[in-house]
């Protein structure tokens, strides 16, 4: 009686084991497909500003642009959280 429970431990420990492995193998996918991107996200913009430097500038007022827009819209929105 007592192997037949050894054995059924066993058995839980190895299928818990098989699905932490599985989620962390899972997790390791998403954070290596979420590195690829990036990287070939960098080699993109690299070769575009090589291309054309002139879109550095462009891209750089465009994100302080961008930035000034979100500011104003958390500041308006703050406003409307408070009334």
């Amino acid at each position: 009686m007592a192997e037949s429970e050894s054995q059924e431990g066993n058995y839980d420990n190895r299928r818990k084991n098989e699905e932490n492995l599985r989620k962390d193998m899972k997790r390791f996918l998403e954070q290596m497909e979420r590195q690829t991107v990036r990287a070939a996200c960098t080699v993109y913009n690299c070769a575009t500003i090589k291309a054309n430097p002139d879109l550095l500038s462009t891209r750089k007022h465009l994100e302080e642009a961008f930035l000034m827009c979100r500011e104003q819209i958390e500041k308006k929105w703050q406003e409307v959280l408070m009334e």
